[in-house]
C-alpha cells in the first residue's frame, strides 16, 4: 500500500497516512533518517576486483559519506562467503558490512 503523506511546514500536522506505520516512517524521515548501505570493496585473487557489501542494518542517513569513504580503503582477501562480517562495527553504530555474495577465489 502507498499513501501521499501531507506534513505541516512546521511538523507538527501529519495527514494522508492510511496505516500507523506510514506516520512512524514520516516521523523518523524528519528526525532521524536511516538507510541501508549498499557498496562494493575490493577483493584480492577474486572472480571479479568488486565485491558486493551491504549494512547489515540501517544507517544514520548523516553517516553514509563517512561509510563510503572508510569502505573504500577496504581489501578483503577470497574466498568470502555471503554474510560474511567485512567490516565490524562501522563508526561505532553497531551495524556491520557484510558480503551480499559469495566470490570464490581465482
Amino acid at each position: 500500500m502507498g499513501c501521499e503523506i501531507r506534513v505541516s511546514e512546521d511538523g507538527t500536522k501529519i495527514e494522508g497516512n492510511n496505516c500507523p506505520r506510514g506516520k512512524e516512517y514520516v516521523i523518523q524521515e524528519m528526525t532521524s533518517p536511516k538507510r541501508v548501505l549498499t557498496t562494493t570493496v575490493f577483493i584480492e585473487k577474486g572472480l571479479h576486483p568488486m565485491l558486493p557489501v551491504r549494512s547489515d542494518g540501517e544507517l544514520p542517513k548523516e553517516l553514509l559519506g563517512k561509510c563510503m569513504k572508510i569502505l573504500a580503503g577496504v581489501k578483503v582477501k577470497a574466498p568470502v562467503k555471503r554474510g560474511d562480517v567485512i567490516y565490524e562495527n562501522i563508526l561505532g553504530t553497531g551495524v556491520n558490512i557484510v558480503a551480499s555474495r559469495s566470490m570464490e577465489e581465482k
